[in-house]
């Protein structure tokens, strides 16, 4: 048995902050803004792999009232994510993302990103993939302002 799962994140970017996919730190004026490290990455991969497997989200998992999430590191929620995942007997087949934003380009760290990744979801480096696009200067993303992550995970039972 197969099942997918789709992520979504989206985070406002402000000066000061690091911006971060897959706990790779990117550098750039402005990052991500949120509750934990705001990794826009991690958390769209959360939804997909939770969704897959069909136990919940992230609000659910990692609530943002939740003060022990302040600041967390999101590949370490990934990872425990993940563990539930695993612990249903699902493994990772693939994994396909959408990074969008004007700034930084996304291809420099490519590899660094898929390798966080693989590690963090036990897979080869190979069953994931990460694209960068841009808006194309519409809306807060386009503007700078913002990133959005798409995220696809094909589960496999055990």
């Amino acid at each position: 048995m197969v099942r997918i799962g789709l992520g979504r994140d989206l985070h406002r970017l402000a000066p000061g902050r690091r911006f971060l996919l897959a706990g790779v730190e990117i550098p750039c004026e402005k990052g991500e803004l949120g509750h934990s490290d705001s990794d826009a990455l991690a958390h769209a991969l959360i939804d997909a792999v939770l969704g897959a497997a069909g136990i919940g989200d992230i609000g659910e998992l990692f609530p943002d009232a939740d003060p022990t999430y302040r600041g967390a590191d999101s590949m370490l929620l990934l990872k425990t994510a993940f563990d539930r995942v695993k612990s249903g007997g699902w493994r990772v087949v693939n994994v396909d993302c959408v990074v969008t934003c004007e700034t930084p380009k996304i291809l420099p760290y490519r590899e660094k990103i898929r390798a966080a990744l693989a590690g963090a979801l036990e897979a080869d480096a190979g069953a994931i993939m990460v694209k960068g696009k841009t808006n194309e200067g519409m809306d807060a993303i386009g503007q700078g302002n913002a990133v959005e992550v798409l995220a696809v995970c094909l589960l496999e039972r055990i």
